[in-house]
């Protein structure tokens, strides 16, 4: 069976996309926790919050997250 790579920004490990990093956390799950820690946990503001990001080209992607979640 022929192995699947996956290309998708937000499917990749943290540490595959950004320097910084050293995190196996694919981007879309470091998302996903920044913004429920910024919603207080609120799964519903959090779905909402993510969804541009589905849609997003992988540069605004790539600077959101440097703007954001790096340390």
């Amino acid at each position: 069976m022929a192995e699947i790579e996956k290309t998708a920004l937000l499917d990749r490990h943290m540490k595959e996309v950004f320097d910084w990093s050293d995190s196996d956390v694919p981007v879309r799950d470091a998302l996903w926790d920044y913004f429920m820690e910024k919603n207080g946990r609120d799964t519903m503001k959090t779905e909402a919050d993510m969804l541009p990001f589905l849609k997003d080209t992988d540069d605004k992607i790539e600077s959101f997250v440097n703007e954001n979640l790096k340390k």
